[in-house]
């Protein structure tokens, strides 16, 4: 697998994400943003961070498939939540969850968790991007 994710010590060990991942592989993949819209285009999730969060995920997967990777070649998430504050943390778990249990992956990545005051359309709660690393 060319992504290896730690948690170093004299860090703190979150549980829902890894500090870094060492990526050892030859192709670098970089996803743009993924929001919640199916394959036709329309629109997953509304009002629902649960279900947006989950389509965000398995689009990634679908995106990362189409190179020949998967989910598990993920080496860094940049999730973007629009009005974030902490009472939301357990509706990203959830969609992370589900996406994780339809895809049959671990989904603790390195993350970096951005609140914005709003995405490229005004019924997206969450886009999430990705970069990956091949063999």
């Amino acid at each position: 697998m060319p992504v290896t994710l730690i948690n170093p010590e004299g860090l703190p060990k979150p549980e829902v994400y890894r500090q870094l991942s060492v990526a050892t592989g030859s192709k670098l993949v970089f996803l743009a943003g993924q929001v919640a819209r199916d394959a036709d285009g329309r629109p997953v999730g509304d009002g629902d961070l649960a279900a947006q969060v989950e389509q965000c995920y398995l689009n990634i997967a679908t995106a990362l498939a189409g190179v020949g990777g998967s989910f598990d070649d993920v080496a860094k998430l940049t999730v973007y939540v629009v009005d974030w504050s902490p009472e939301k943390m357990p509706l990203l778990g959830e969609g992370v969850s589900r996406a994780a249990e339809k895809l049959g992956v671990d989904p603790v990545k390195p993350i970096t968790l951005l609140g914005v005051a709003a995405l490229g359309e005004p019924d997206l709660l969450v886009e999430v991007e990705a970069t990956a690393v091949l063999e």
